[in-house]
């Protein structure tokens, strides 16, 4: 499925229409201190295992609870005391020594869930066993960004995520750009088709929903020009996946696509490494850090390296031991990961025990809101981030 966030969701767009014309109302009483930034945001689906990733080769219990699986410490990329990163992960070594990475340990929340659904769910709202409607991307471009604003967000698989779910503003979704078009069944195509042929009339409802159809059509062209003409030198490693669609946020950046807020997923469940985990972990931690390292370079190259920060988070870690099928099964805490040139490289929080363990999962250090927090108010310069994620958490000092 492609498409854009308008695109067969008619019912959800005519629910959300009375909210997003009062906000039209308030256009412009949201202070942005640095318009130009740009925040992307990159979710491995699956739960990765946060220690194979972020190797605690000084700890023993490491090599007690992994000895066939754990990497070996002669193997690990070194960047500090007693950890390091995969031998996979080149590209985040890069970026480590540049000064542009920084690891926060032990991201969790109170009470965590073992399930992907309703754990994803919990990262995507910002507000764990809440019931949050909204994502906390969504709400937080409602809060930062004027509801007339176009193509705040662009939300990059093949579904649109909870985590971009707005009130005011809907999301460009899509995957492929060659196959970029509105979803949903044929009579709310042709509502949407009909309505974006629309002119201005006296009814405000149906005015915001033309231009909003309107953007829609737009958009898509827009969209798949920026995406077919954009060449670069830049390599972002093997793996088409996510290398393939940080290439075309670069690729709307460089179009000066007017989003503030990217949203990318690494395709389906592909963390969720239970069995035989090493070869497959291995690719995907070297596709991983070999796109993100290729991306940044690329904003750089264009003169963007200032504007553009990137965030890594996955719904949980696995557990400590490994299992008896030479995998991981679901687990808890997990390290995030924050990249860009303003960021002060380096490790963030503690790291969880290895042996305090609650029924063989660590117990999380950092609040994973907290680099919400720190995205928000570090970054992109908004201060009322206890509205966004509807609670207090402070901003780690990440950012320079």
């Amino acid at each position: 499925m492609y498409g854009i966030g308008v695109g067969g969701m008619l019912p959800l767009i005519l629910s959300r229409t009375s909210a997003a014309l009062s906000a039209q109302a308030l256009q412009g009483t949201s202070v942005e201190k640095h318009p130009n930034r740009i925040l992307v945001v990159i979710e491995l689906s699956g739960g990765n295992d946060g220690l194979n990733t972020v190797v605690p080769f000084g700890d023993p219990a490491y090599y007690r609870a992994r000895p066939k699986i754990g990497i070996i410490e002669r193997e690990v990329i070194k960047v500090a005391d007693g950890f390091g990163f995969h031998p996979s992960m080149v590209g985040f070594e890069r970026l480590y020594k540049d000064g542009r990475l920084a690891v926060v340990h032990g991201c969790g929340y109170d009470h965590p869930s073992l399930s992907h659904f309703s754990s994803m769910g919990f990262w995507h709202t910002g507000v764990p066993n809440g019931g949050e409607p909204l994502g906390w991307l969504g709400r937080l471009a409602d809060a930062t960004y004027p509801a007339t604003s176009k193509n705040v967000i662009v939300n990059l698989g093949n579904s649109q995520s909870l985590a971009v779910r707005g009130q005011q503003h809907s999301p460009l979704v899509f995957d492929d750009p060659g196959r970029f078009r509105r979803d949903g069944t044929d009579e709310e195509k042709h509502a949407l088709a009909m309505l974006s042929e629309s002119r201005t009339t006296s009814n405000a409802t149906l005015d915001f929903l033309a231009n909003t159809a309107k953007n829609a059509t737009e958009s898509s062209d827009f969209v798949r020009r920026a995406s077919t003409s954009y060449r670069t030198p830049v390599d972002y490693g093997q793996g088409g996946g996510l290398a393939g669609n940080l290439q075309r946020v670069a690729a709307l950046i460089a179009a000066e696509m007017p989003t503030r807020l990217y949203y990318v997923t690494y395709q389906g469940n592909s963390f969720d490494t239970h069995v035989q985990q090493a070869d497959l972990h291995t690719r995907l931690l070297m596709y991983t850090a070999d796109a993100v390292r290729g991306f940044m370079d690329d904003v750089a190259r264009l003169g963007r390296g200032d504007d553009v920060a990137v965030m890594i988070f996955t719904e949980f870690g696995r557990r400590v031991e490994e299992n008896g099928s030479l995998g991981t099964d679901h687990g808890t805490a997990t390290p995030m990961f924050l990249v860009g040139k303003a960021v002060k490289g380096g490790f963030y929080s503690r790291h969880p025990s290895l042996t305090d363990l609650d029924d063989g999962n660590m117990k999380m250090t950092t609040d994973f809101r907290r680099v919400y927090a720190t995205a928000i108010k570090e970054w992109l310069g908004y201060d009322q981030t206890q509205a966004v994620l509807k609670g207090t958490f402070a901003p780690m000092g990440v950012f320079a």
